[in-house]
């Protein structure tokens, strides 16, 4: 098995020293880790260069976006397989990359295995779990594994996403493919991220509220049947109204922004659009919906 570990970051320089300094045991003449510095003004290439120099560095001058640096690394990598990190996340299980070939391994039909996501920026351990891997629908940026081979047989994550909603446009191309997404909760990750603090900043609500509604909107209209679209955009937003009509008036700009942009990038939703059949759209129903918040069960 040969394996890949990607990274992308910008001013973020202290997150990905911890983070490589958390997964640099792992690194072997199998295993290779390689990191995207997208126009950070930080010090981060210069300083992973001189802390951590078996890591494989890439650098935007000036940033090019999240998506276009992921494009980028997975289309370059000659490796079986290809773990995803934030950087500000790293594997907490024992043996993480056993864990993922015998994964692979034993199902041949599994394109992305999405990892068990804990977030919080305190220390955790290992914690048992009780729970079986089992297909979903789609898996979180910040922790999970490609087979390489499944990537290659779908688009690359459209750039004008920006961030939200890419995971999503995999898992539906992927189904359209007869790949599988998995949810291994035997594979533990910590994603070092305080959202009690992260959602005291309005304008940081705002933004991923923006980006959130627009890519859920994005991928209706790409995949969605046409019979189905009317129904479900509608609902979707009626049910962001009615937040306003209780009183919620600081979504009135993201939610009307979020339709302006559906707008600007309809021409590129028309020319990509892949529309699952009704059959297909009602089995990609069916399926577990992501497991992307996880919380250890609380003791009685």
């Amino acid at each position: 098995m040969t394996l890949s570990i990607s990274i992308s970051t910008k001013n973020r320089c202290e997150d990905l020293l911890f983070t490589l300094d958390k997964i640099y045991y792992l690194l072997n003449e199998n295993i290779t880790c390689v990191v995207f510095d997208d126009g950070s003004t930080d010090g981060t290439y210069e300083k992973t260069k001189h802390q951590f120099p078996n890591v494989v560095l890439h650098r935007n001058e000036i940033s090019r976006g999240y998506l276009y640096c992921r494009n980028k690394m997975l289309n370059e990598a000659k490796s079986d397989y290809v773990i995803s990190l934030d950087d500000d996340a790293h594997f907490i299980s024992d043996n993480p990359l056993q864990i993922i070939e015998d994964y692979f391994f034993k199902n041949p039909k599994c394109g992305v295995i999405a990892a068990r996501i804990i977030w919080t920026n305190e220390a955790v351990n290992n914690l048992s779990i009780n729970e079986n891997p089992m297909q979903v629908k789609s898996f979180v940026g910040c922790g999970h594994i490609w087979r390489m081979s499944a990537w290659r047989e779908i688009p690359s994550y459209p750039e004008w996403f920006e961030f939200y909603g890419e995971e999503s446009y995999a898992s539906y191309q992927l189904f359209k493919k007869k790949w599988e997404v998995h949810y291994l909760p035997q594979l533990f990750v910590q994603h070092r991220v305080n959202l009690k603090e992260r959602s005291k900043s309005n304008n940081d609500i705002a933004f991923r509220y923006r980006r959130s509604l627009r890519s859920g909107w994005y991928n209706y209209f790409l995949f969605y049947p046409l019979l189905k679209i009317p129904k479900e955009f509608s609902y979707s937003l009626w049910m962001q109204l009615k937040k306003i009509f209780k009183g919620n008036f600081n979504l009135i700009k993201p939610l009307s922004l979020a339709l302006i942009d559906v707008i600007i990038f309809f021409p590129k939703i028309v020319k990509q659009r892949n529309s699952l059949s009704v059959q297909e759209f009602n089995s990609f129903q069916k399926l577990k919906e992501a497991e992307i918040f996880w919380k250890p069960k609380e003791k009685n």
